[in-house]
């Protein structure tokens, strides 16, 4: 254990020292850390993976996914829930979300139709949700279109939330080894879930927003306790939903968009800006600092399941999801749309998978029984993961130049006015 803690600390610090030029090469963080994964899986022969199918692992991914989905839900920029263009942020969470998971299911019984659709449906939640970790930069692009970046920004922070239920439900049903357990049981089982975790983290973000909000008025707050309070809110979140059975992830992701929304209730009432983003730093950091270790065990599992002979089905079927499975629901949804069919081509080629994939993906292989569901969950989300990192990672520049097209670069010394309200921070 710690020559792995040596590892993840020499390489964070030394990319830390260099971040700012590596980005002017488009190499960040996840990238770095999978290669150092990659690299330390190849001379310790993938020792270093077999930790993450165990309890203790399985804790960490859910306490990371709590964070994540938290931070996911406080991040959205516009001072809105749904961004600055609500419409067309439910057109690609509520319309191209779910065609792109029917449309896996779908592909998948014919790719690998000894899967049972349940299983399919459970690797579709793993493998369709975005994240823009591999490639952060994309929402920051000047050559992408704002209102490109503001809903890439809100589908990014919210599908994970989405689709934990989903995930949820399908998770208890492939992973049951009894025969008796039908798809209505595994529904009895995940909305009592769902619902206590909607009543508790509205509960829970309301309550400790308006707390800060009180208390913060009254001057009994020093900026370092704003920042810990904000850190300890997903997890408060996610340990009080956990402890009367309900959906420690829903309950998280609610809790942040409660928790932001009255945060800013003073400042809407004021007519004012968004209050000073500084109180988040912290769980930003460490939240950026956890993902990190999740980068670099992936790298090292990578090792593992690279040195196996390729499941070209299940290959397929990851190549698939990265590209048609998720440009195609995409020009549907935006049918109609003022996007044009640039925008709505670039909306559907810049879908990066990341984190989120990452810890569904562990917390499926935990969860499932050992054999072939396990580890073709585990094999999906591996190649989907690598795949992105390649394709939205390295490649989302010239994704972008392609997509973007002539009239979108402004003129030599000239400022992108059509720019000039780039997306939110975000992850």
């Amino acid at each position: 254990m710690t020559s792995i803690l040596i590892v993840i600390t020499v390489v964070a610090g030394g990319w830390s020292l260099v971040a700012g030029r590596l980005e002017q090469w488009h190499v960040r963080a996840p990238l770095v850390l999978v290669l150092a994964g990659i690299a330390t899986g190849v001379f310790t022969h993938s020792e270093i993976a077999a930790t993450m199918n165990s309890e203790v692992a399985q804790h960490v991914a859910e306490v990371i996914l709590a964070v994540l989905l938290f931070v996911d839900a406080t991040e959205l920029p516009g001072g809105r829930l749904l961004g600055n263009d609500p419409g067309s942020a439910c057109r690609a969470l509520l319309v191209a979300m779910p065609l792109s998971l029917l449309a896996m299911v779908l592909l998948g019984s014919l790719l690998v139709p000894s899967l049972p659709l349940v299983m399919l449906l459970l690797i579709a939640c793993i493998i369709v949700p975005t994240d823009f970790a591999p490639a952060e930069t994309l929402v920051r692009d000047p050559r992408i279109a704002a209102r490109v970046r503001s809903v890439l920004n809100v589908e990014s922070g919210y599908n994970d939330g989405i689709v934990s239920p989903v995930f949820l439900f399908a998770l208890i049903l492939a992973g049951s080894t009894a025969q008796t357990h039908t798809p209505m049981q595994a529904l009895g089982t995940a909305v009592p879930f769902a619902a206590k975790a909607l009543v508790a983290g509205l509960l829970l973000g309301l309550l400790l927003g308006w707390l800060m909000n009180l208390a913060e008025d009254k001057h009994w707050m020093t900026a370092q306790s704003r920042r810990i309070l904000v850190l300890v809110t997903p997890l408060l979140a996610y340990t009080v939903t956990v402890a009367v059975e309900g959906n420690g992830f829903v309950a998280s992701f609610v809790c942040g968009i409660a928790f932001r929304y009255l945060r800013q209730a003073p400042a809407r009432r004021r007519g004012a800006p968004a209050p000073d983003t500084s109180d988040f730093r912290l769980i930003e950091d460490t939240n950026s600092m956890m993902t990190m270790c999740m980068w670099f065990f992936f790298g090292n599992a990578a090792v593992d399941v690279l040195s196996q002979d390729i499941d070209w089905p299940v290959a397929l079927l990851c190549v698939a999801a990265l590209t048609v499975v998720r440009i195609l629901p995409i020009l549907l949804a935006f049918l109609g749309s003022r996007f044009t069919w640039r925008e709505r081509l670039m909306l559907g080629a810049l879908g990066p998978r990341g984190t989120t994939s990452i810890v569904f993906g562990l917390l499926a292989y935990n969860a499932l029984p050992d054999g072939i569901y396990a580890e073709t969950a585990f094999y999906a989300m591996t190649l989907t993961v690598l795949g992105s990192v390649l394709l939205h990672g390295v490649g989302s520049t010239t994704i972008a130049r392609l997509l973007a097209g002539p009239s979108s670069f402004p003129a030599k010394g000239t400022a992108p006015t059509e720019y000039a309200d780039p997306a939110a921070r975000n992850h």
